[in-house]
């Protein structure tokens, strides 16, 4: 893995960046093979109560992304590390499947074990695993209105959902307007 760990109204001091590199660096063992991929380290001190480091590994066949809040910034390194490792573990299984059924002869996870320290952990598939099976439970239809972002966004909270779908009326392609954890909302349009 290759790093870009850059720092907002923090300087990235060389013991931060190697805490940093070391930490998210222990990521690998999960994988099959190495890991060719840059990963984008974003480190934001907010003040003396907040900090936020934004983590985005984006490869080939899926992107890795977590973010966590922390008073201290080292303690959010060790949270956004966990929350990789959970996010990794959980989706082992499917991510793997998914290779299988597109006939690919190796795996993008390690099924193997994974040594941690000096001991080996044998990781077996866990019940919830088997259970958090991608289940379609829902489909809908409808017709996507032409409309432009404020009214789809005035339809989403009339709706009372964090996501609404819709057709552009200045452009006539598909897009979705979604509610941001901060309140705020964002727009998706198609790359054309």
């Amino acid at each position: 893995m290759r790093y870009n760990v850059r720092g907002e109204n923090i300087e990235v001091t060389p013991a931060l960046r190697e805490f940093t590199e070391k930490k998210i660096g222990k990521l690998e063992r999960y994988f099959e093979d190495s890991v060719e991929a840059n990963v984008n380290v974003n480190l934001k001190y907010y003040n003396e109560q907040d900090s936020k480091i934004e983590v985005t590994i984006p490869m080939t066949e899926l992107v890795l992304r977590a973010e966590e809040h922390n008073e201290d910034m080292y303690a959010a390194i060790d949270l956004v590390t966990n929350k990789l490792e959970r996010q990794i573990r959980k989706h082992k299984t499917k991510v793997n499947r998914k290779f299988r059924e597109q006939g690919s002869p190796k795996f993008m996870f390690s099924n193997g074990s994974v040594a941690e320290g000096t001991a080996a952990v044998q990781t077996q598939p866990t019940v919830e695993d088997e259970e958090d099976a991608l289940e379609l439970v829902r489909m809908k239809r409808f017709n996507l209105k032409p409309m432009d972002n404020e009214e789809a966004i005035l339809q989403m909270n009339m709706l009372g959902h964090s996501f609404f779908v819709f057709t552009n009326s200045e452009t006539n392609n598909t897009n979705v307007v979604y509610r941001r954890k901060d309140g705020k909302y964002g727009l998706i349009e198609p790359h054309v």
